[in-house]
C-alpha cells in the first residue's frame, strides 16, 4: 500500500514564499532545463523563449489552480499546454531525449528551489509539494512522449515525402507518373522554377545544424504552401535547393516572386537569395533548374543581397562566367596584380566609384594624386588602361572572373 500524503494547500510556507519569486523562477526554469540539453547553447538566442516561457507560466497557473482545489493536474489539462510547444520542437527535429532532459533539468532546479526556502517545520508540506510534482511530471513526460511520436511518424509522412521525391524526379527528367500518384498532386504543364539560395550553416554542432535546417525547410515549405498550397514542389534542404509552382493559368497574373527573398529571409533570420528563373515546360525542368541553381550559386559567391532576382539582373555576369579560353584569360589579366593588393584595392574603389575620382580615392584613403599613379601602375601591368571607359570595363569583368575563378599560379597568359 503507498503512503497517503497530507494535502498541500496554496497557502502553505512553502507556496508562499515561492510565489514572490514566480517572475525569476519562470526564467530561471527555462535555462536549467536549456543548459540541461547537450549543444543547445549553439541555438539561436530566443529559440525557445517565446513559446516556453509562456507554457511555464500557463502551467505555474494550472499548478496553483489545482492545488487550491486539493487535486493533481489531469493528463488532459497537461497536455492542452504542451502539445503546441511539442509539436513545434518536434517538427524542427530537437531529439525527443533533448526535450526529456530539459524538462528534467527545469524539474530539479524548481525541486531545489523549493528546498532552499524550506524551514524545519515544512517537511510535510515540502514532502507533498515534491508528490504533485512527480506526479505532474509524470503527465508531462507522457504528453511529450506522446507528442513527439506522433510529430516524428507525421513528419516524414508518405505524402509529404512523396512531394519531395516527385520535385526531384521532375528535375532529373525522369518517370514521375507514381509519385504523383502518391503525392495525390495532378501535374501540371508549366512550372515556375525557383532556385533558393541561404547563407551556409556556422557549423555550431551536428543537433544545432540539423535542428536549423529542419527549422528552415519547415518555413520554406509553409511560405511556398501560401503561394501555390500543396501543389508546391521544393529540394531545399536547408541551405539551397529548387522550387516548382504550377504556372498561373491567367498570364496576366504575375507571380509574387519579386518579395520572397526578402520575405523569406525575415523568416528565417538569415540572408536569402532567390532566383526566379521564370515558367517552363514540364519537358525542360531539367535544363532550366540548373541553369536557375547556376544563377544562385553566382548570386551568392558575387555577395549580392538578400532578394530575389531575374536572369536579366545576372546576365552579363553570367556569361562572363561560363568556362572557356575567355574566361580564364581574363583571370589572367589581374595576375600580374596579386603581390601588389594596394593596386586591386584601387582598382575596385575605380571600378565601384566609376567617373568619380575623388570619391574612389576617399574610399582608399589616398590622394586623387596617388590615386591615380596607382592606376596607372595597374595600366602598365595588365596591359588594360582603367581610365579607358572600354579598357575599364574589361578590368572590371577580368576581376570578378579573378575573384571567382582564381587562375593556377602556375597558368600564364597565351599571346595566341
Amino acid at each position: 500500500m503507498s503512503a497517503v500524503q497530507p494535502r498541500l494547500s496554496v497557502d502553505a510556507p512553502i507556496i508562499n514564499r515561492l510565489l514572490p519569486r514566480l517572475t525569476d523562477l519562470f526564467t530561471e526554469l527555462l535555462d536549467a532545463g536549456i543548459a540541461a540539453i547537450p549543444g543547445a547553447e549553439g541555438l539561436p538566442d530566443g529559440h525557445f523563449t517565446d513559446e516556453v516561457i509562456p507554457a511555464i507560466v500557463a502551467g505555474a497557473g494550472l499548478f496553483l489552480e489545482a492545488l487550491d482545489e486539493g487535486r493533481s493536474c489531469t493528463p488532459e489539462e497537461v497536455a492542452e499546454l504542451v502539445v503546441p510547444v511539442v509539436r513545434r520542437h518536434a517538427e524542427d527535429r530537437i531529439p525527443l531525449r533533448a526535450l526529456l532532459l530539459a524538462l528534467f533539468g527545469g524539474m530539479r532546479h524548481l525541486w531545489a528551489k523549493a528546498g532552499s526556502l524550506a524551514e524545519p517545520d515544512d517537511l510535510s508540506d515540502l514532502l507533498a509539494f515534491s508528490d504533485l510534482l512527480l506526479d505532474l511530471l509524470a503527465n508531462l513526460t507522457v504528453s511529450i512522449t506522446e507528442t513527439h511520436s506522433d510529430v516524428e511518424q507525421s513528419i516524414y509522412g508518405s505524402e509529404r515525402e512523396a512531394r519531395r521525391l516527385l520535385c526531384a524526379a521532375l528535375l532529373r527528367g525522369v518517370e514521375t507518373a507514381e509519385l504523383a500518384a502518391r503525392a495525390d498532386i495532378t501535374l501540371a504543364d508549366r512550372y515556375d522554377i525557383l532556385a533558393i539560395q541561404v547563407v551556409a550553416f556556422s557549423q555550431a554542432g551536428p543537433m544545432v545544424d540539423a535542428v536549423m535546417a529542419r527549422r528552415r525547410i519547415r518555413l520554406v515549405q509553409q511560405t511556398l504552401d501560401t503561394l501555390a498550397g500543396t501543389t508546391a514542389l521544393n529540394t531545399f534542404d536547408g541551405t539551397t535547393g529548387i522550387a516548382l509552382l504550377p504556372t498561373a493559368a491567367d498570364p496576366s497574373i504575375n507571380a509574387p516572386y519579386a518579395e520572397l527573398g526578402a520575405g523569406l529571409a525575415t523568416r528565417l533570420g538569415d540572408a536569402v537569395v532567390v532566383i526566379d528563373a521564370g515558367s517552363v515546360p514540364r519537358s525542360e525542368l531539367a535544363v532550366a533548374a540548373g541553369e536557375a541553381a547556376e544563377l544562385g550559386d553566382l548570386a551568392r559567391a558575387l555577395g549580392l543581397p538578400t532578394g530575389s532576382y531575374v536572369l536579366d539582373d545576372l546576365m552579363l555576369e553570367y556569361q562572363l562566367t561560363r568556362p572557356g579560353r575567355s574566361r580564364d584569360r581574363l583571370a589572367q589579366r589581374i595576375v600580374p596584380l596579386e603581390p601588389y593588393p594596394h593596386l586591386i584595392e584601387a582598382l575596385d574603389a575605380h571600378i565601384r566609384h566609376g567617373s568619380d575620382r575623388k570619391a574612389a580615392a576617399a574610399d582608399v584613403h589616398l590622394h586623387p594624386n596617388s590615386f591615380s599613379y596607382r592606376l596607372r601602375r595597374v595600366a602598365e601591368l595588365t596591359g588594360f588602361d582603367p581610365s579607358d571607359p572600354s579598357e575599364s570595363r574589361l578590368l572590371s569583368a577580368a576581376l570578378m572572373v579573378y575573384r571567382l575563378y582564381p587562375p593556377a599560379a602556375s597558368a600564364t597568359i597565351d599571346s595566341n
